[in-house]
């Protein structure tokens, strides 16, 4: 029996975001602004994985990621791999965790917080990683992965 396969071309540079949970891929999507890219994207959901059943899978050419950004993936996407591609190869693969701390990239959901009334970034320390919970270093308010709202 023939098999077919279909071929996805290769990145010269750029990130590869492997391992995203397939419900996740297009939020992952929305939040790094990938529509408004003008370099070449590769979306591919529903793929089989040996590790996960199914995963989502980005291909974004000449396009490198800052610590905030990745930040943001973590929260959405907590067990995603990113692939640094330079001349074709591989230079250096990240597994995207979540970090002790989040500056500046989630809003609180306390409307007295001081930073939902005064011009000043938010700061929450993470207090559980597998369940996502996040809480104010000013207001000490406690928000699950479910009511987190990004910035």
């Amino acid at each position: 029996m023939e098999q077919k396969e279909l071929q996805v071309a290769a990145l010269k540079n750029g990130t590869v975001i492997d391992h995203i949970p397939t419900e996740q891929l297009f939020k992952v999507v929305s939040l790094l602004g990938v529509q408004q890219l003008t370099t070449q994207v590769t979306i591919g959901y529903g793929l089989d994985s040996k590790k996960m059943g199914k995963k989502g899978i980005l291909k974004i050419a000449d396009k490198f990621f800052e610590q905030d950004e990745i930040n943001r993936i973590s929260l959405i996407a907590p067990s995603v791999k990113l692939n640094i591609i330079r001349d074709y190869e591989v230079v250096e693969k990240q597994l995207v965790y979540l970090p002790d701390e989040l500056l500046g990239l989630v809003k609180c959901n306390n409307p007295k917080c001081i930073t939902n009334n005064e011009p000043m970034r938010t700061r929450f320390k993470v207090i559980d990683k597998e369940k996502i919970t996040l809480q104010c270093h000013y207001c000490e308010m406690k928000t699950k992965k479910e009511e987190i709202v990004l910035l």
